[in-house]
């Protein structure tokens, strides 16, 4: 059994305002997955990309706008967004605190084409 102790994992600044802690990969042994939390001041985001593989995008706190090619909608806690694989897309925090989001990916190794 493989136990993960993410509280023991560092976060890094991924851009400004957008804190990224990477909790599953495949320097933790993955093989199918990657999963990672982010935390983003208000107005900031992941700029428009996409991946190979299918991603979930799921507030754990905040708010946010997340696009889809052509189409925008808004997410709250508790709520996650399907993105196809090859299909452009984002999000921002349209809030006045931080958001917390988690992103899985299925592929182990994070790769974004922008």
């Amino acid at each position: 059994m493989h136990i993960i102790d993410h509280e023991r994992q560092g976060r890094e600044e991924w851009r400004p305002g957008v804190v990224t802690r990477m909790q599953v990969s495949a320097v933790t042994g993955s093989v199918q997955l990657c999963v990672f939390q982010q935390w983003c001041d208000p107005g900031k985001g992941a700029p428009t990309h996409l991946h190979a593989v299918e991603e979930i995008l799921t507030v754990l706190d905040g708010q946010a706008e997340f696009w889809l090619e052509d189409e925008r909608t808004n997410l709250t806690k508790g709520q996650s967004i399907l993105v196809p694989a090859g299909r452009k897309h984002g999000f921002r925090n349209t809030g006045t605190g931080t958001l917390h989001v988690q992103a899985t990916l299925a592929a182990p190794i994070f790769e974004a084409s922008f």
